[in-house]
């Protein structure tokens, strides 16, 4: 067909061989036609690419075809050809075109489901995890009452529809899950909003979208405070836990002793202990708010520690002053593992309820008359430094490891330990029958008594 175009014409109009190599001569401007529609057209800027030009219901179109020389000659031409079938056929090859890129994208949607964005959104949490377990309770609470409503789903097609009908039926039954649940489903969201695999606003947040169609959490379920010992009976509940043996007991007084969490102190280890500073160094790991924990050890504290040594499994092949490797736990349970959580608070509900009928108020009790729990004893501890000692707050808000926030906790950098060791002395000798006021040792001589209980 003359008129037609070749390779080397098209390497000359371009400037620009097949091979993709860059001609010394400029390439030239303009339509440059192949015959039947098909033409190459050159830009200002030098790009090339090939264009359909055609005419269908009266309407004339153009339609790209590639660029060159991503798109050689005989490409371009094959490509053109089927195009022209299409207009035969009485078919638009654009909204063909445009139909099949759509069908490739609700096909790719297809398998972008909520789960996969669930699995993905997990995966890219890994090292991020507080522990073992909060990961798992997240993978649980979202396969529990999530997939299977949203699972399968597009998750560029999950509404707020959706999320509520995950939502609704466990709302007002168990509010504290559903509220962390609605947290998971979010942040899901917004990780595949991060993948390019959905657009738009987050249905599952709370704020302005939620919020207006479901009550709001506290009304629902105001926080309940765990029950706690009134502090006047806490040497008595001491007095009784002693007659108790085996170490959950130990690990129970160890709990009251620091006023810890029990988790912090049921994962405690030797190697956290400092028996020269009369220091345990609890790890950020370790750590509610994620920071390191320094507690002041008081001689009672130190007395407990001697006792969980003579207790452990190997205790009868250690020195007399040796001490156990660093990476052994302080209390483990019988297979040589952390103690659950369980273990004590079993331990305090035998001592409070064991032996007493069901109209009978429980032995220990907070009081409204609920039994306590292990964790209550910092509550106890709080309501003693509050009622009885001078330090002030903020020492006491430190040696409960809360955490200041804001613009003050900005500037307090010192956890205030050597401030924190008279008072953790004297709740120690109350606790251990001293009374509410009860003498604080000098630190020098503290700590001589401590080393001593640790030998």
């Amino acid at each position: 067909m003359p008129g037609r175009l070749t390779v080397k014409t098209v390497e000359a109009i371009t400037g620009t061989a097949a091979e993709g190599r860059e001609l010394s001569k400029a390439a030239t401007p303009g339509r440059h036609t192949d015959g039947d529609g098909l033409h190459l057209h050159v830009r200002s800027d030098g790009r090339a690419g090939w264009v359909l030009r055609y005419r269908l219901h009266g309407r004339q179109r153009d339609m790209s075809l590639g660029g060159w020389p991503d798109v050689g000659l005989k490409e371009a031409r094959v490509l053109a050809s089927a195009a022209r079938q299409q207009i035969t056929a009485g078919s638009d090859p654009i909204r063909e075109r445009q139909r099949a890129v759509a069908d490739a994208t609700l096909a790719g949607s297809r398998e972008r489901t909520f789960k996969a964005a669930m699995e993905s959104a997990l995966q890219s949490r890994e090292g991020a995890w507080k522990s073992p377990k909060h990961r798992w309770q997240w993978r649980a609470t979202l396969e529990k009452h999530a997939l299977p409503i949203l699972g399968d789903m597009p998750v560029s097609e999950v509404t707020t529809h959706d999320v509520l009908r995950v939502l609704r039926p466990i709302w007002a039954k168990t509010t504290e899950t559903a509220t962390r649940l609605r947290g998971r489903i979010e942040i899901v969201l917004d990780h595949a909003h991060a993948l390019k695999w959905r657009t738009g606003d987050n249905p599952a947040r709370w704020r302005g979208n939620l919020s207006e169609l479901l009550p709001n959490p506290s009304k629902l379920a105001p926080v309940q405070r765990q029950p706690a010992l009134p502090w006047p009976q806490v040497p008595a509940f001491v007095t009784v836990l002693r007659e108790r043996q085996g170490v959950a007991a130990l690990a129970l007084e160890f709990v009251i002793l620091t006023a810890a969490r029990t988790g912090e102190a049921r994962g405690a280890t030797w190697g956290e202990i400092d028996f020269d500073a009369a220091i345990w160094t609890v790890p950020a790991s370790r750590m509610k708010a994620g920071e390191m924990h320094r507690v002041p050890l008081s001689s009672a504290a130190l007395a407990v520690l001697a006792r969980a040594k003579e207790a452990q499994p190997i205790a009868q092949t250690l020195a007399k002053d040796e001490r156990p490797k660093a990476h052994m736990l302080i209390f483990p349970n019988s297979g040589g593992k952390a103690l659950s959580d369980m273990a004590l608070t079993m331990l305090v509900r035998g001592m409070a309820l064991d032996g007493l009928a069901d109209d009978e108020l429980p032995r220990w009790r907070d009081l409204t008359g609920r039994a306590i729990v292990p964790h209550g004893f910092r509550s106890s501890f709080r309501d003693w430094c509050g009622e009885t000692r001078p330090e002030g707050r903020e020492v006491a808000e430190r040696a409960l490891a809360h955490v200041v926030r804001g613009v003050e906790g900005a500037y307090a950098r010192s956890d205030l330990l050597e401030r924190r060791r008279p008072l953790m002395e004297a709740w120690g000798a109350f606790a251990c029958g001293g009374g509410a006021e009860a003498e604080v040792t000098p630190i020098s001589e503290a700590r001589e008594r401590l080393r001593g209980a640790a030998a």
